[in-house]
């Protein structure tokens, strides 16, 4: 028989009352130190945190694959339950992700009621799981195919989707396959964001150009193509990059330029750029969506200045090879 104390250290200082049952402690002492003012607390139903803080976010994920879980069965294993959707990305730090509501997977045949901001999913397609802090949760793969298919907001389901591969978790070729046997696709948001992610657009900011983009004559960029110079030194991967004229955009959002360090960075990214003859056109996401027009006739000039260079800049374009993935 494990003890309470041991269960609850191996669960982040939860327990459930069958496996507190299990250790032997009654129900009337499970009653009562959840009472007001007692050491424990009720979580959720038949779920107790074993101290008087406060939980904390992990704690909370974490509760709700307990409640999820078959109760006999080791919560910690991902055999039963899993944490899945925006709860399982914040738990890796996905900008944008939010924690709540509490997605979890739950195997079939098997359902679980919601309570809560905890949404359990009953699934025949069982998922291979990983431990995220602690917390048996999805892969970012289906943890991001799970969240786009339960979120209404389009901005927020292009933005987790782009941030997902952006920040390496997954391919879009995965996502897309994932996408597809979710059988999420034909939602506009999922549609849209995958269409994005298929051509190279890796940020919501990026996205929301392409669509500014597409609305003009101007001819159709690379997005982020990695650029290199004649001693196949890396230079930098603009947002967007027409290689016929050597013309680059570059979207600076102030968020990632507060320090003094991260200004300078992207200042030498583009002295770099400039250097090798590629003509650089900088904007912000807000500029991009309150003066679209100005934007566009900025880069409009410089297409047309670069076009009539007599000599092409010193670049060679590498990475931008486009994913050819059926969408229709």
């Amino acid at each position: 028989m494990i003890s309470h104390v041991a269960c609850a250290q191996r669960q982040l200082n939860l327990a459930t009352h069958h496996q507190l049952r299990q250790a032997g402690i009654p129900a009337a002492t499970i009653s009562g130190r959840t009472r007001r003012g007692g050491p424990w607390q009720r979580l959720l139903p038949r779920v107790y945190l074993l101290q008087t803080g406060p939980p904390d976010t992990r704690q909370h994920a974490l509760s709700a694959v307990l409640y999820a879980a078959r109760p006999g069965t080791d919560p910690l294993s991902g055999a039963t339950a899993a944490l899945t959707g925006g709860a399982a990305l914040a738990l890796l730090g996905i900008r944008d992700a939010p924690p709540e509501p509490v997605d979890v997977l739950v195997r079939a045949p098997r359902c679980i009621a919601p309570t809560g901001r905890v949404r359990p999913a009953s699934t025949t397609r069982w998922p291979a799981t990983i431990t995220i802090a602690g917390v048996p949760s999805a892969r970012p793969v289906r943890a991001a195919t799970d969240f786009a298919a339960r979120t209404d907001d389009p901005d927020l389901v292009r933005s987790v989707l782009a941030n997902v591969v952006q920040g390496g978790w997954c391919h879009p070729d995965d996502l897309h396959a994932e996408l597809r046997a979710r059988r999420v696709r034909g939602r506009p948001a999922v549609r849209e964001a995958a269409a994005e992610l298929v051509v190279g657009v890796r940020s919501i900011a990026e996205g929301r150009a392409r669509d500014a983009l597409s609305g003009t004559d101007l001819p159709a960029p690379l997005w982020n193509a990695r650029l290199y110079g004649p001693d196949r030194a890396f230079l930098a991967s603009p947002d967007a990059y027409w290689p016929e004229a050597g013309v680059a955009l570059e979207i600076d959002s102030a968020e990632y330029h507060y320090t003094r360090d991260s200004w300078q960075a992207t200042l030498r990214r583009r002295l770099r750029l400039e250097s090798h003859g590629v003509l650089v056109a900088s904007t912000t996401p807000g500029i991009l969506r309150d003066a679209t027009a100005e934007v566009v006739r900025a880069l409009r000039a410089l297409l047309a200045l670069g076009a009539a260079r007599a000599a092409p800049p010193r670049v060679t374009v590498r990475g931008h090879a486009q994913l050819e993935l059926p969408l229709g």
